[in-house]
């Protein structure tokens, strides 16, 4: 599975700009919910286990996956759930516990069966999803890693699994809020970072999202604010589409404010 690679080499490109940063910056609050970046690396490396206990020891993940819903269930938040889980484990052992784990799972995925279904927190997925996952999730929250640290990420058409991702999920968009799922679905028409043109959905002339294929990805990962992309949008199923877009389980979020998130003055 090429998605095995691409979730390495993300987890690689993040760990590379945390590795020289101070205790100090690890500290350091990010534009998500004040989580700082040492809470954010938390957070990835507590589901990147998660994952891992899905595809090898299904029961472990069921009985940690119950622990942590009941401690949520009980006002607990997750940043508190993850740093009790994690026994505090922060800094630089924080980031190496993360980045071993990565590739210590890794060919655990990479000789699975893609089509094998795994459980989750929301509905069971194929490992090639479960994977995919993982990739989305470190590009969307290392997005305010690069922003705090003010760094344009220098993308590459990796990002295809989560644009794949994102186009996948149109539907699941509106179900997870109780609405009902518009048809048709609008047409995408993306630019990639080497340039070359992906697409999915049928070609229309009045339901399309057309633009940069990394605005996109950022949209559906809920770290931008349509109004902050130049993505052109025509249609209504579009254009509500991309006000509530979510390509990750759980409840649903809204996405940041307009201007709310981007890159810091450096």
């Amino acid at each position: 599975m090429q998605q095995v690679d691409d979730f390495v080499a993300e987890s690689t490109a993040l760990y590379d700009i945390l590795k020289p940063l101070s205790v100090a910056d690890l500290a350091r609050p990010t534009q998500f919910k004040d989580w700082t970046v040492a809470q954010v690396i938390q957070h990835l490396h507590i589901f990147n286990i998660m994952a891992d206990h899905s595809l090898n020891d299904p029961d472990r993940f069921a009985e940690e996956w119950a622990k942590f819903g009941a401690a949520m269930r009980g006002g607990e938040s997750m940043v508190s759930i993850t740093e009790r889980l994690l026994s505090g484990l922060t800094g630089p052992d924080l980031l190496d516990a993360w980045i071993g784990r990565v590739h210590d799972m890794a060919p655990r995925f990479a000789a699975a069966d893609p089509r094998a279904r795994v459980k989750w927190a929301g509905p069971e997925m194929s490992v090639r999803s479960s994977i995919t996952a993982r990739q989305m999730e470190t590009w969307a929250h290392g997005q305010e890693v690069f922003d705090l640290l003010g760094i344009i990420r220098q993308d590459t058409d990796r990002i295809r699994n989560i644009a794949h991702l994102g186009a996948q999920t149109y539907g699941w968009a509106f179900a997870n809020r109780g609405e009902p799922v518009p048809d048709p679905m609008p047409h995408i028409r993306l630019a990639s970072p080497s340039g070359a043109i992906w697409e999915w959905g049928e070609t229309s002339d009045t339901e399309h999202i057309q633009g940069s294929a990394v605005e996109f990805c950022q949209v559906v990962t809920q770290t931008r604010n349509i109004a902050d992309t130049t993505l052109s949008v025509t249609g209504a199923n579009a254009a509500r589409w991309m006000a509530i877009a979510q390509c990750f389980a759980g409840a649903p979020e809204d996405p940041p404010a307009p201007g709310q998130r981007g890159p810091a003055t450096r």
